[in-house]
């Protein structure tokens, strides 16, 4: 087991967006959140079909007549949007059902309950936000709650130990189903890119690879268009699958310029190349900028899981492709000095993978 200990990252604690709103019927936002930096990129209509995101069938993926189209079609996806739904999955509707319920249920514990998840200093998992790094730092309008699930002992003793037993089964589970589909993405992607699978699978193996959830709600809002759900960023593990919770849009990916707004097909998964595959893929495959957004009317839930190397391993372009590249485009690093690099800093695009580079 090369796992030493859990890694120190923290993010400044700061009040509960979901409470604000809960007890002071809040008509206007108040300075800290609204967003004037924001990206006043165009948002596209989502009327053209060049705005849809590619979808893929899991079923097809694993099938010994159709898998070669759809592993092109995973390939395309890939390339050229670093996003694409993921439909047929395997995982029992009515299995993720009781997860977005037990969630729901999670986010609407009264306060005093929560206080137990909350974040502690100088910890970044639990109820808060990430990435808050000073005290006049603008935020995000939401809460999350973060927390390690895999591998075990990497889990904080208060937080996933002490959930209510019903929704720490319902989690165990989740973890163990999300993570099996990972590991069929990550090698039919290694099989898209002609590389050795093992190149791919050594780093997301299951004695040390690390699976994280975030879990997010976003409160309306009175003046949605001041404030940000999620900063603009791409994520810095290897892939990310979420689950919309509830019915409410509010994922938007940018695309040729543009931000292009997710439509989430029922029981699909939405998935991302995050900036360690890029890496691996010695940028073949892209990780996305993608943000949340909110509305006035209805909360949005959903929950992010994170898969990426154990953090003792080391990262860098898989060699079968720079053999055949000719050149690796990004440094070679040890995934903790990768991971402790990115929670330092406030979310900023893809500003830290550009830092890689070579």
């Amino acid at each position: 087991m090369e796992s030493k200990g859990a890694a120190k990252w923290s993010s400044i604690i700061v009040p509960s967006v979901q409470e604000m709103v809960k007890e002071k019927m809040i008509t206007t936002v108040p300075p800290r959140y609204v967003r004037s930096d924001q990206d006043k990129t165009e948002v596209t209509d989502g009327s053209s079909l060049i705005t849809e995101i590619p979808i893929i069938d899991m079923k097809l993926l694993c099938s010994s007549t159709a898998m070669d189209s759809e592993v092109e079609k995973l390939d395309f996806a890939c390339k050229e949007w670093g996003f694409f739904q993921l439909v047929n999955h395997g995982i029992d509707p009515s299995f993720l059902d009781k997860t977005k319920s037990e969630i729901q249920g999670f986010f609407n514990l009264p306060m005093e309950e929560k206080k137990k998840f909350w974040q502690l200093p100088d910890e970044i998992e639990g109820f808060g936000q990430a990435f808050v790094v000073s005290e006049d730092q603008k935020l995000d309008w939401a809460d999350m709650y973060f927390h390690t699930v895999q591998p075990i002992e990497l889990r904080r003793p208060h937080l996933f130990p002490k959930l209510p037993l019903s929704f720490r089964d319902t989690m165990e589970r989740y973890s163990a189903e999300v993570h099996n589909v990972a590991k069929i993405l990550i090698a039919k992607m290694a099989r898209a890119l002609e590389i050795k699978p093992e190149e791919m699978l050594k780093l997301f193996d299951d004695v040390d690879s690390v699976q994280s959830m975030r879990m997010n709600y976003y409160p309306p809002c009175p003046q949605p268009d001041k404030v940000i759900g999620l900063t603009p960023h791409s994520d810095a593990v290897g892939l990310t699958i979420l689950l919309q919770v509830n019915e409410v849009e509010g994922l938007q990916i940018k695309k040729d310029g543009k931000w292009v707004p997710v439509s989430p097909l029922p029981n699909s998964f939405i998935v991302n190349i995050g900036d360690i595959l890029e890496i691996i893929t010695n940028g073949t495959y892209r990780s996305i900028e993608h943000r949340g957004v909110v509305n006035s009317e209805k909360e949005r839930l959903s929950i992010a899981t994170f898969h990426f190397p154990g953090m003792y391993k080391e990262v860098g372009p898989a060699k079968s492709l720079v053999q055949r590249q000719k050149v690796a485009k990004f440094k070679r690093l040890i995934m903790k000095e990768y991971m402790d690099g990115f929670y330092s800093r406030e979310l900023d695009g893809k500003s830290y993978l550009d830092a890689l580079r070579i």
